[in-house]
């Protein structure tokens, strides 16, 4: 290991299929061991043991249905985050546009996932949007028939995001068409979890103002776990993400009867 207990594994001894295993899986945070079976045409034996290799070496970790990337409890910088599966994003964000009719009132909640929804938005040609993020707020100021609400509340950390009273307060007096929650990872039952409880408080607020909540997160928040559950998978209507999550997962959300869109895919 190194000085920052990173793998000092030398890379670039290893076979080209691991190298590009790593490679996907640092670009998405999780791929199944089917999906990469299909990516390279081999067996899912032969991906479980390349899989085995690279988890023994710590350049990976190995999860059931597949593998992702190390740390997975450790919260990322919004950096960090922005650099994490951009085209997964921006097919959930797709998605997520769609479901949403003009002139809907719609809550966007903070975080990358979100602000790529928020530039999908942009073509609507009428819609009333409410955030606490100036990100996202940004995003869709000046576009011509969205009416932007950003709440008030204190500047909370580097993605813009807003907290606190003054927030809770805009958003309980608020009657909304749909909240698009953003989150960092799942409880072993579904639950969508999150690390940071002044932004929770937020996100139950809006849910609750909400006649329907979409959770949007990429493939990689399925190896993830956060610290604290936002709300049951059951209070959510729909999740939108961009690639089928692993089979104990899958059947996580199926018995809280979560519906999940994949993202170019259909609701199931």
């Amino acid at each position: 290991m190194t000085a920052h207990g990173k793998p000092d594994y030398p890379e670039q001894s290893l076979p080209l299929r691991q190298r590009e295993i790593l490679a996907l899986i640092r670009d998405r945070g999780f791929v199944t061991i089917e999906a990469l079976a299909d990516h390279f045409a081999v067996s899912d034996q032969t991906i479980r043991r390349d899989i085995i290799r690279l988890d023994g070496v710590g350049l990976l970790q190995r999860f059931h249905g597949g593998a992702g990337v190390r740390d997975q409890s450790v919260r990322l910088g919004y950096v960090e985050k922005q650099a994490i599966a951009p085209q997964g994003k921006e097919r959930i964000a797709a998605a997520v546009a769609a479901l949403v009719p003009e002139g809907a009132s719609v809550f966007l909640d903070v975080g990358t996932t979100v602000e790529a929804v928020a530039r999908a938005l942009r073509g609507k040609r009428r819609l009333h949007v409410f955030t606490n993020s100036l990100s996202a707020g940004s995003l869709l100021a000046g576009r011509p028939g969205i009416d932007v609400f950003v709440t008030g509340g204190v500047v909370h950390g580097a993605d813009g995001s807003l907290v606190g009273d003054a927030v809770i307060a805009t958003l309980e007096r608020c009657r909304l068409d749909l909240a698009v929650i953003g989150i960092s990872g799942f409880d072993e039952d579904g639950a969508p979890m999150d690390f940071d409880m002044q932004k929770i408080g937020i996100k139950r607020v809006a849910m609750a103002a909400a006649r329907r909540s979409v959770a949007v997160a990429d493939a990689g928040k399925f190896a993830r776990s956060a610290i604290v559950r936002i709300a049951p998978a059951s209070d959510f209507g729909l999740l939108v993400t961009d690639s089928p999550p692993p089979a104990a997962l899958g059947r996580a959300f199926e018995m809280a009867r979560l519906a999940v869109q994949i993202a170019d895919g259909e609701e199931r």
